[in-house]
């Protein structure tokens, strides 16, 4: 089964309430056996350009497994604090 990658792009807008969102959202990824591989910030772009300044890189076992750890109620319970501290894309990956 091919490993699932979910990868998100931001610009902070809240320090204190990015800062609380952190603090909680690992803590939703361990039913769904979500493991944070990353978290970054642009250093300079090679080619192209981002909006987004910071990125986190979070792996599962399975598209599955992504997708039921964003629907999950633990997750779906801090969307609301996520939009407040950041402008957030999330995209899902599959390899």
């Amino acid at each position: 089964m091919p490993d699932a990658y979910v990868v998100g792009q931001m610009t902070v807008i809240n320090p204190e309430k990015w800062a609380q969102y952190r603090g909680q959202v690992l803590a939703t990824l361990l039913p769904w056996r979500g493991e944070l591989v990353f978290r970054g910030n642009q250093v300079n772009a090679l080619a192209g350009s981002c909006p987004h300044a910071d990125i986190v890189v979070i792996r599962f076992p399975s598209l599955s497994d992504a997708q039921g750890w964003h629907s999950s109620t633990a997750y779906q319970a801090l969307i609301p604090l996520r939009q407040e501290a950041a402008d957030v894309v999330l995209l899902s990956y599959e390899t």
